[in-house]
Order: structure tokens, then C-alpha cells, then sequence
């Protein structure tokens, strides 16, 4: 092999390796993007988010149930998040979620220690939904969490 051919295969391995770690890193503005989103401390537009995500992750994986799905790897609240869903123009909700792996009350408390917000259980019940004052939600899904802030669309403006 010659050096020139070396040299670039090196070069080649090298931005291979630089363009996958950096489709798996998240941004230093992730948690603050998307905590701040999935806290529903902010106004939800999902062309907005779907746009934020796609440039920072890459295309969503999947389109399915009204949503744009994401995998990635990233942390909230000290907690992994496995995947992000955007709603999508099908759905007459707008929303951002998250699963994390995470029991819904360890992620409570970690948001509560983190962000100061309390979720609250909705009843009673042995799974209950979590709820806070501005309106996210902490749900069981499995073993793990799912939090989402939803919003109905706004009207369009009037002519």
C-alpha cells in the first residue's frame, strides 16, 4: 500500500469514527431543549422539536401513532433517555415525550431534586400517572418511565 493510499484510509477510519460519535452525542443544549419541553415550561411546536431533533440526531427511526420516534443517548436528570417522540401534523395534540430508564418514582424525585417540580399521583391506583402544576406527566411504561407535555393545537388564526 502507498503512503498517499495509507494515509487516506487513516483519514477515512478516523471520520468515520468522528461522524459516529457525534450522531450518538447530545448537544449540551439537550436537556435544556428537551427537559425544559417534557417539564411543559415552554411553548410546544412540534416542527420546531421534530426540526431540533433531526439536526441533532439524525432522521427519526420511525413514524407511527401520530409521532416521529427517536433513539439516541442521552441524559435527564441523571436518568438515560431511550427514545423521544415529536407528535406529528396527524395528531390533534401537540406533544414531546420520553421514555427513560427509569421507575417513575426514582424520576420524580430526580426531577423534583433537579428542576424543583413536584409530579404528584393522579389517585390512588398501584401505577398512578404523575402529574405536575404546568401540566407534564409521568407515566408508567413497563419497567421504565414515559414523560410527555401535550397541548391541544392551536386555533388557526382568524381572517
Amino acid at each position: 500500500m502507498t503512503l498517499p493510499r495509507a494515509a487516506a484510509g487513516s483519514l477515512l477510519a478516523l471520520a468515520c469514527v468522528c461522524a459516529c460519535a457525534n450522531a450518538w452525542a447530545a448537544p449540551s443544549t439537550f436537556a435544556p431543549v428537551i427537559g425544559s419541553a417534557l417539564l411543559c415550561s415552554g411553548h410546544l411546536d412540534n416542527a420546531y422539536f421534530h426540526s431540533w431533533l433531526t439536526s441533532a440526531f439524525g432522521p427519526a427511526y420511525k413514524q407511527e401513532g401520530g409521532a416521529h420516534w427517536f433513539k439516541l443517548d442521552a441524559t435527564l436528570w441523571g436518568k438515560p433517555v431511550l427514545e423521544v417522540m415529536v407528535s406529528d401534523d396527524s395528531n390533534p395534540l401537540v406533544f414531546v415525550a420520553a421514555v427513560l430508564d427509569s421507575k417513575p418514582e426514582e424520576l420524580e424525585d430526580a426531577i423534583r431534586a433537579g428542576a424543583g417540580l413536584r409530579h404528584l399521583p393522579a389517585d390512588a391506583s398501584r401505577f398512578p400517572l404523575r402529574e405536575s402544576n404546568p401540566g407534564s406527566v409521568i407515566a408508567y411504561h413497563n419497567d421504565k418511565s414515559k414523560i410527555y407535555c401535550a397541548r391541544y393545537k392551536p386555533l388557526p388564526p382568524a381572517r
